[in-house]
């Protein structure tokens, strides 16, 4: 289809592939970005519905979605990208990550999740501030270079990892001071991804009004940053192995009274599933169980668990790739769902899916729901991209901001070919996005309608020297801890 003449008569043409930009000449900052010919998959609130458009066009202007429509658009801007019958899509959701273990890939493969704790988290306790400034920094650019714009991401607490003794932690390891959490908040906004900083309250660390007060300037510096990227401050809930009694009495409080949300690790591990589930009723009887809670996995429940979660407001994240890496077992998506319960999916750590792949995430969460129930409905891939993009969006309440592609939402999208590789026809697009694309496909990521990365590599000035540090920084950690393998 021809161009606008207005937006013909102004700019020149660069190809990249088949996909062909148009844009200003050179030294002209532009304001609005044009996507045409473009198989869009907009997964609209509201609907169970896709949202998918055949010969779609989307305007950006400022950073969001001002329009989009089908056919010939109606509309011009500074710089036209025609993506010739490529794929055009909401950026993934995670709604559950811990980006500083970027660096931590294949380490305890033999264990679950403890032992496996054991071996990754053991590592960064005598990592600096600085080492993890760029282990986040590098897993951020990694989540951004596989289409994932938004993360809530689960910092390193201030208290260093300790071996769980009879399913909790002692609670006397070594603290770390408050840059340590707030290099790795600055490692996500200098990535230039979308985040919710999870905090640890490490509660078993001071009296009660040091931890709100340490909770406090790490909130105050999650706020001060540019809420279009840092979307806001949550709590990284720790009664799964706490020792204090009224560990979720001290999380409903900080939620209160810095009105922040919680995701809770819990009833992930298949080991000493009677001792975690007692520890529901601490969260049930605090009064937690409302729309700012979220569990994270949420394997090992029971019929009451799941029916007071659901009746409660309170939602769940699914890693179901971490959860297989673990063997920690298969959380009952299917049922949630049916009880109205809220459900995102999340990538969890690079350290334990390995490849930070949206498109492998949804396909295992389909494999093993279908899998476990003999049911091909029990999970469809319409449904699984919801819960990826949108529905992660929602348990994080930024779905207003993200999660999809509508008029006033930030333009956070990816341009996936399914021709390189050439996948054949394309029966039912929806399903073959989720079905048949990879990383391979994806071709270029955009957040607020700025190129972030194109064929994988990101177009981030820091990228280089976090790849670096690292590399380098990591083995000499593990050398001081006598870890290191050579």
């Amino acid at each position: 289809m021809p161009r606008p003449a207005a937006t013909r008569a102004k700019h020149r043409s660069v190809s990249v592939t088949n996909i062909r930009v148009v844009r200003p000449e050179p030294n002209w900052s532009p304001m609005s970005l044009l996507i045409t010919h473009a198989r869009l998959i907009t997964v609209p609130a509201g609907t169970e519905d896709a949202g998918y458009i055949e010969d779609g066009w989307m305007l950006v202007e400022d950073g969001r979605i001002a329009d989009l429509g089908s056919g010939l658009p109606t509309v011009t801007a500074d710089e036209v990208l025609d993506v010739d019958g490529a794929f055009v899509a909401p950026g993934f959701v995670s709604s559950h990550s811990h980006l500083f273990t970027s660096g931590l890939r294949g380490l305890g493969v033999g264990e679950t999740l403890y032992g496996w704790c054991d071996s990754m988290l053991g590592m960064t306790s005598a990592a600096t501030p600085e080492d993890i400034y760029w282990s986040t920094l590098h897993g951020a650019l990694d989540f951004l270079g596989n289409g994932v714009t938004t993360a809530y991401n689960f910092t390193d607490p201030l208290q260093a990892w300790e071996s769980m003794v009879d399913g909790k932690r002692v609670g006397n390891a070594a603290m770390r001071g408050l840059e340590y959490h707030t290099r790795q908040a600055d490692g996500c906004l200098d990535a230039g991804i979308r985040f919710v900083d999870a905090i640890g309250m490490d509660a078993t660390v001071g009296s009660d009004d040091e931890i709100f007060d340490r909770f406090a300037a790490e909130v105050a510096h999650s706020r001060a940053m540019d809420p279009a990227f840092a979307l806001g401050a949550s709590i990284m809930g720790q009664v799964q192995w706490s020792p204090r009694p009224d560990a979720a009495e001290v999380e409903v409080e900080a939620m209160r009274r810095f009105g922040v949300t919680n995701q809770a690790h819990f009833l992930e591990s298949p080991e000493a599933v009677p001792l975690q589930q007692s520890k529901f009723a601490m969260y049930r009887d605090a009064g937690a169980l409302g729309p700012g809670m979220m569990f994270g996995h949420f394997i090992q429940t029971t019929p009451e668990i799941i029916e007071q979660t659901a009746a409660g407001g309170a939602s769940m994240s699914w890693q179901p790739a971490s959860n297989g890496r673990l063997a920690s077992g298969v959380a009952l998506v299917p049922e949630m769902l049916a009880l109205g319960m809220k459900v995102g999916m999340g990538l969890d750590d690079q350290a334990c899916t390995d490849v930070s792949d949206p498109w492998q995430n949804m396909r295992a969460g389909i494999f093993m729901q279908r899998a476990r129930t003999k049911d091909p409905l029990s999970m469809m891939p319409e449904r699984v991209l919801r819960l990826h993009t949108l529905g992660g969006a929602a348990i994080l309440g930024v779905d207003d901001r993200v999660g999809s592609l509508e008029v006033g939402k930030f333009a956070d999208f990816v341009v996936v070919d399914p021709r390189k590789p050439d996948v054949g026809p394309l029966w039912h697009p929806v399903r073959s996005y989720v079905l048949s694309m990879t990383p391979r496909n994806l071709k270029r990521v955009y957040v607020g309608g700025r190129l972030v990365s194109e064929e994988g590599v990101s177009t981030n000035p820091l990228a280089p020297e976090a790849t670096i540090r690292v590399h380098e920084d990591l083995p000499r950690v593990a050398e001081r801890l006598g870890r290191h393998p050579a």
